[in-house]
This record gives C-alpha cells, structure tokens and sequence, in this order.
C-alpha cells in the first residue's frame, strides 16, 4: 500500500494513522467483550407451547393446563379449549408458525445471544423461561415478559404480507416479521431498567428512545441497525441521507425543549411516516424522533467511558451537552 502515501500530506498522514490505530484499538477491545460475553452461563429454557398446543388432544388439556397455568384463564372451562383444538383458524395459524420457524434453532441461538449479553451488562438479572405460543395475531402483546417468564407470539411475526395480516394498516403489518423477533425482546428489557422521563420536553423522551436503541447496540451487536429501529433497509438510508436536515429542523423550530406532548405522534409515535408538515413526509420513516435520540446517545457515548447503567440514568440535557452532536454531512 506504499503508493497511498503520495497522496497524503505528512499532517493528514498522521492524522489517518491515528485514526486507524484508535480504529482498531476500539476493535479489538469489542472482540475482547464478546469473548468475555460468550463464556457467560445462562441456563435458557425454551417451552414450545405452540407444538404442544397443535399437537394435543382433548385428553392432554389437563397436562398442558398444569404446566402452563398461566396460559389457561380459570374462568373458561376445558370445553373452550377442546373446541379451539379443533378450530379450522387457529390449526392454521399452527401450520402457518411451523413453517415460518421450524425447529426454532436460529432463534433459540439468537435468544441465547441476547440474554447472555443482559447477563453481562445486568448481572442481577434472572434469565426468564421463554414459552413460545400462538396469540391470534394479538400483536399489540406480541412479546410479554416478567422477571421470570417470557411469552412470545409467534403468530405476530409471519411476514409482512402474509394474509393473516389483511386488514391491519400497513406501517404495522411491516413490524410482524421475525426479523424483529430478538429487537422486540430486547425493547421488553429495555422498558424494565429505562425509566420513563417525568421530564416532559420532546428533547426527553427522544433520548430516553434513543437509550434504549443504544442498549440494544450493546445487547445485539450482530443486529443490523434497521432491525433495532424497525425499519427497512431504505427506511434506514433515508434517515442517515437526511439525519442534518433533521436536527436543523428540530433546532430552528425550537422543538427540542417543548412540552407540546402532540409532538410525540409526529415524531415519536408508531405511525406511517414522521409529520415535519412538510412534502417529503410520504417519503419518510415513522418515529425519526427516536432515530435522531439514538444518535445524539451514540455522539455521547463516544466521548466517555461511563457504563451502560449510568448512562440509563443521565438526565437528557446533559447528555445533549456533552455530547456535542453533530449530524454527519
């Protein structure tokens, strides 16, 4: 690579080297945590509750109601549950589960990722017994998770277009892929150690977002940004391609420390796009509000070596103050 040095003035040759050497120092002590997040000893049980359910007869509904009480409300008797058996929607939904995870053996390995990096950032932790079940689309409780058990419906992550999602508005449908199967998981963990803001500017509640995406950097770094976020690859470009614009927006209209809580559905909120009032809304991402939260995290983190728990607990303004953002030109 000699022929590279003709190009570069002795200043900027060692700034580029410098930046290298930092670079690759910041590499290498990533693989040093991933070595050490890989030794950490979970004892992860998965329960397919969806197999047994499918699979059972009208004899088996006491077994299953003894090992999964929780999921058999007392105040419907056995006959509600023989007559789902047999129910042409939900044997359906059965077949249709089984064919979209099979074995579940990527998502157990991606599961098992992710709650050894909880383990390791959040020691005290206790790792939840995971139970797989159908819901009947309920995809508003997709993923529900205690201190020690976590209930995910599969059903909820068949694919954008699959025709149990006809009816359901499109910037929805577009979340029930399992590709943001572990990114769901990881935002029920995130709400249990991010306490929301009581401060009510906008500026709060985008960074309080943006902590829990940056958690989720941390908690599954093999993840793809658009899949922490929810969005499509060309959701994502968009935000990066229009990420200065943004923050000129924010700062010349002096949203950040308003109190309007109307900002939250244009900017925070589930919704098709993000409400600048301007043209190019149709053409937008929803929830840019946290995207921009999670760079402004990410500028910061880059400046300190607080652990992760502290920053949880940093108020945001000073999070903005320190951090210096920047938005990438």
């Amino acid at each position: 690579m000699k022929w590279l040095f003709k190009y570069f003035t002795i200043p900027v040759f060692r700034s580029f080297v410098l930046m290298m050497i930092l670079l690759l120092s910041s590499c290498a002590e990533t693989d040093k945590t991933e070595e050490e997040i890989d030794k950490v000893a979970i004892d992860l049980q998965i329960s397919r509750f969806d197999e047994a359910f499918a699979n059972a007869e009208a004899n088996d509904i006491q077994n299953l109601k003894r090992k999964y009480p929780y999921l058999f409300p007392e105040q419907f008797p056995d006959s509600v549950w023989i007559a789902k058996l047999a129910d042409t929607i939900q044997i359906e939904l059965s077949d249709e589960v089984a064919k979209a995870f099979g074995n579940f053996e990527q998502e157990s390995e991606d599961l098992e990722s992710l709650f050894k990096h909880i383990k390791y950032y959040f020691p005290e932790t206790e790792t939840p017994h995971v139970v797989t079940l159908t819901s009947d689309v309920g995809y508003e409780s997709r993923v529900i998770l205690t201190d020690s058990l976590l209930l995910i419906g599969l059903d909820n992550y068949l694919g954008q277009d699959h025709h149990f999602y006809e009816g359901i508005q499109r910037y929805i449908a577009t979340s029930l892929d399992k590709k943001f199967l572990i990114s769901d998981v990881a935002s029920a963990f995130s709400k249990k150690v991010i306490n929301f803001p009581r401060n009510r500017t906008l500026l709060s509640r985008m960074v309080y977002f943006g902590k829990e995406l940056y958690l989720k950097d941390k908690l599954m770094p093999s993840a793809t940004d658009a899949q922490k976020i929810g969005y499509s690859e060309e959701q994502m470009e968009w935000a990066r391609a229009n990420e200065e614009q943004m923050w000129t927006y924010f700062v010349e209209r002096e949203l950040l420390y308003s109190t309007d809580t109307g900002l939250d559905r244009k900017f925070l909120d589930p919704a098709p796009f993000t409400k600048f009032g301007l043209e190019l809304d149709n053409e937008s991402p929803p929830r840019l509000g946290r995207y921009m939260g999670w760079q402004i995290v990410r500028a910061f983190m880059e400046k300190t070596d607080m652990g992760l728990k502290q920053l949880l607990q940093m108020p945001a303004d000073e999070i903005l103050k320190q951090s210096n953002y920047k938005p990438k030109r």
